[in-house]
């Protein structure tokens, strides 16, 4: 016989355990959810405090805390490189620049210059608003030129209120130039048949593929001609009676800064640290150079090497006319 009472201790038992097992799994799905509700607060809390912490930063660069941090520094814009629509040293970026460092420094902005020169379009844009700041206030904007101020760069340069350079700064080649090719003759070595179909009958000039006849030679030569006047009409603006009149200083030769003192192209010999020291005190400055997007800059840097190893000159892309 079975006895009924021991199996119904034994089911007891068994049904205290499942409640026990039961309780206790209840109590840890309350805890895990507790921990989880947790987490999730603490990761939303960081989450905001992460967006608060940037709208910040954001705003302190747009509005600037120009009292406490940098109204007695000299604001510094760099122009580095040739100067092309598509390059750093573009005309959007070093504006944006010229801007921020206007609205950001009450002592003085410099533009520190290390450029060959570029395209006229952007150094002319450049030039322009260098000239509408300083008609708006009466803070100097300074051109500092280090290795090289030439062509396009010089041209932006001569906007300023003075400018200073090394001893052995390259400084000058006021000219415009227009470089290519004449390929005409190979074409016809390799017995190849050039095909071109144009409305006008001077669209395809400058064609490396087709000669230049005398008249598209003159007409060229005469946009080259005026593009130098308003070159010349630039600097003369800008720089004023400081000049020299050395008839050979709009041929595009280049003078280093202690030839370009006497010529009164620039002001004298100075560095953007003297200039600081001399300002404020302090070589300390504030650097308002307006960097592109990371991607951007290596997508550009590979685009540069490629470009090295195919030997292919990316400053003539762009504007046929260069200042340089």
């Amino acid at each position: 016989m079975v006895d009924e009472g021991a199996t119904a201790e034994s089911h007891g038992r068994e049904s205290v355990h499942r409640e026990a097992v039961m309780e206790r799994w209840l109590l840890e799905m309350v805890r895990e959810q507790r921990r989880s509700r947790r987490w999730k607060i603490f990761f939303r809390l960081l989450f905001w405090i992460f967006w608060i912490v940037v709208a910040a930063a954001v705003a302190f660069m747009v509005t600037g805390d120009r009292e406490s941090l940098v109204s007695n520094r000299v604001g510094v814009v760099k122009i580095d490189g040739a100067i092309d629509s598509r390059s750093p040293a573009s005309a959007e970026r070093v504006i944006r620049g010229l801007n921020n460092a206007w609205q950001g420094s009450s002592t003085a902005v410099v533009l520190q210059i290390n450029s060959p020169g570029g395209s006229p379009v952007q150094s002319q844009r450049i030039y322009d608003e260098i000239r509408r700041l300083r008609s708006t206030g009466d803070k100097p904007i300074i051109a500092v030129i280090e290795d090289i101020g030439a062509s396009g760069a010089y041209y932006i340069a001569s906007a300023a209120d003075d400018i200073y350079a090394a001893p052995a700064s390259l400084i000058g080649s006021i000219g415009v130039i227009y470089s290519g090719f004449g390929l005409e003759g190979a074409m016809e070595k390799l017995g190849v048949e050039r095909r071109v179909f144009t409305a006008g009958e001077n669209k395809d000039m400058l064609d490396p593929f087709q000669p230049v006849n005398d008249t598209q030679r003159r007409f060229w030569q005469h946009v080259l001609d005026q593009t130098h006047d308003q070159f010349i009409n630039a600097v003369k603006n800008g720089r004023g009676d400081r000049l020299s009149d050395d008839p050979e200083l709009f041929s595009g030769l280049v003078w280093t800064g202690e030839e370009a003192v006497d010529k009164g192209l620039i002001d004298g010999l100075k560095s953007v640290d003297d200039i600081a020291r001399e300002m404020t005190g302090s070589a300390e400055t504030t650097d308002y150079t307006q960097s592109g997007d990371p991607l951007e800059q290596i997508s550009r840097h590979f685009g540069r090497v490629a470009a090295q190893y195919l030997g292919i000159d990316l400053q003539a892309e762009g504007s046929p006319v260069r200042l340089r």
